[in-house]
């Protein structure tokens, strides 16, 4: 496999070495429990109090509140949790209060489903609006202006996770001011963290959820602002950490290891600046611009995060470029990765009225402010590559015109496959999946076993090296499997194992063939992604 370049920083990112660092030291030297009063107990609480000034300096907080949670979605649910209760508690005392939720359409899914569980679970009965976007992926405030009055609570969000579109947060504030509406307001800043300024304690914004693993944290550690004066009900009630805020022994490791994150965004010098990241992103467009011609960014660069970039390559479906480039060690992604295992065009970019062939075909290039250049050179080269595999591979005309075929969908598929592949909605695994580490073994023990690659053309171009297991495989493709039915059929005691990318193919193939009544067929589970790590163990 060729060297990995990771273009998925908004999905998450690597961890910085000082943060790395720092969760060794509290979990090796700082491990006491910071709520215990003996020394050791002590210096885990300067840790905890370190990190906490930090990132109230950092993100402006004031006389707000700050507590550390899991992350992102945790903040988000507590953040509707205390709206909701505050609405139930107004209403109780017979004061007025707004009768819809309004989100918008392009928030994230936690969002909108934060708002529909706890609405249902506290008996408000409140009604959930979708505030549209315009075009750009901005919010239509004069949308807004026409909510406000009727609304209990509003949630935006700084920059979206797909598009990078960033809110115009000031504008929907002075919507909010000027109608008076006594509305709440949660304001997603996931993506914004180290990536736009904050000072919240100046805004209007009630609530404000971040995660730590989208700047260079681990992953389980986050952190949710509140406005001084907003309500606030505890999600998780117990021994009374974090000033009964959010109660649970503190993950010090992950608080620890954000706390060398806030210090290198406080400090400076680590981070690259907004221009060199624009730099960055402008190199990329460039290359994909030359490799894909007739590729279609879906967001204005100019509206947008400079670590975002989301296209699309009409003719062309996002599950055949996402295999070419993880192929040439590219890694990115579909649209959300929350939601990259949903087939169905991208929900933002529909509700800024991309075309459906368009949202469904789209991938999102991330990438976070400690890029450096040799990284960008490199992703640039490779780029390159990917559009000459796609020529080779047939997806691309020689003159870099889409050929049309959508990379071996099922709708392209001849004959029996496509038959039996239509009436798969979700590939039985009972039997079929052979664990990568099990390879060897398997093929010591069944030595006539034939190793069978069916990834596209495109792919194989992308990348270099053998079949796993250091065998010989034979290539056919997934919509070429017709071409051998007859001869594997004939042969039925012949062991078969499909490998490709990811394992979700080569699971189809085998599926296949044991409906058709071959029953030593196998699929490599985890496809080329996890045979690899099997070797390197």
């Amino acid at each position: 496999m060729p060297t990995e370049i990771y273009l998925d920083g908004n999905a998450t990112t690597s961890v910085l070495p000082a943060a790395i660092a720092a969760a060794v030291d509290a979990m090796g030297q700082q491990f006491g429990n910071p709520s215990s009063s003996h020394s050791a107990g002590l210096r885990a609480r300067a840790v905890l109090d370190r990190t906490r000034a930090c990132a109230m300096r950092v993100l402006g907080v004031g006389a707000g509140r700050l507590m550390f949670n899991s992350g992102a979605t945790e903040g988000i649910q507590t953040a509707v949790l205390s709206a909701l209760c505050a609405l139930r508690e107004r209403r109780a005392r017979g004061e007025a209060t707004g009768e819809l939720l309004v989100y918008g359409v392009t928030e994230h899914k936690a969002v909108p489903q934060s708002l529909e569980h706890w609405n249902r679970l506290l008996g408000l009965n409140l009604t959930l609006h979708a505030l549209p976007v315009h075009g750009d992926g901005r919010h239509d405030l004069a949308a807004l202006r026409a909510l406000a009055p009727r609304a209990a609570l509003v949630c935006t969000m700084a920059a979206n996770n797909e598009t990078g579109v960033v809110s115009d947060l000031a504008g929907i504030e002075a919507v909010l001011t000027e109608t008076a509406t006594s509305a709440y307001w949660l304001v997603d800043c996931v993506q914004a963290l180290g990536k736009l300024p904050l000072a919240l304690a100046h805004t209007r914004i009630d609530y404000a959820p971040f995660s730590g693993h989208k700047l260079y944290a681990p992953k389980g550690i986050g952190m949710l602002y509140v406005r001084d004066g907003a309500p606030y009900t505890p999600l998780i009630m117990g021994g009374g950490q974090e000033a009964g805020l959010r109660s649970g022994t503190e993950n010090m490791a992950g608080i620890a290891a954000l706390g060398a994150v806030l210090q290198a965004l406080e400090q400076g010098g680590t981070y690259r600046s907004h221009a060199e990241l624009a730099t960055f992103r402008d190199r990329l467009a460039g290359s994909l611009r030359a490799a894909l011609p007739g590729i279609v960014f879906n967001h204005d660069f100019a509206a947008s995060l400079p670590t975002t970039l989301n296209f699309s390559v009409p003719g062309i479906s996002s599950r055949a470029l996402m295999d070419v480039f993880d192929a040439a060690g590219v890694r990115l992604s579909a649209g959300s990765a929350c939601s990259a295992k949903v087939a169905a065009p991208s929900y933002v970019l529909v509700a800024m009225g991309v075309p459906d062939e368009r949202a469904s075909g789209a991938i999102r290039l991330s990438f976070g402010p400690l890029t450096d250049e040799a990284t960008i050179t490199a992703a640039c080269a490779r780029i390159a590559r990917c559009g000459a595999a796609l020529r080779s591979g047939g997806l691309l005309l020689p003159d870099g015109v889409p050929a049309g075929r959508d990379g071996g969908a099922t709708r392209n598929l001849p004959g029996v496959v496509a038959r039996l592949l239509e009436g798969i909605a979700s590939p039985a695994d009972d039997g079929l999946r052979l664990a990568p580490a099990a390879l060897g073994s398997f093929l010591q023990t069944h030595p006539d076993a034939r190793l069978v690659d069916v990834r596209e053309p495109s792919e194989c171009a992308a990348t270099a090296g053998p079949a796993p297991g250091g065998r010989d495989a034979l290539r056919v493709p997934l919509g070429q499997l017709d071409s051998q039915l007859d001869q594997w059929l004939r042969e039925a005691d012949v062991p078969l194992v499909f490998y490709c990318r990811s394992g979700n193919r080569s699971l189809q193939a085998a599926q296949c063939l044991r409906q058709l009544g071959h029953q030593q067929a196998w699929s490599l589970d985890g496809g080329l992604a996890l045979a690899s790590l099997a070797l390197d163990a």
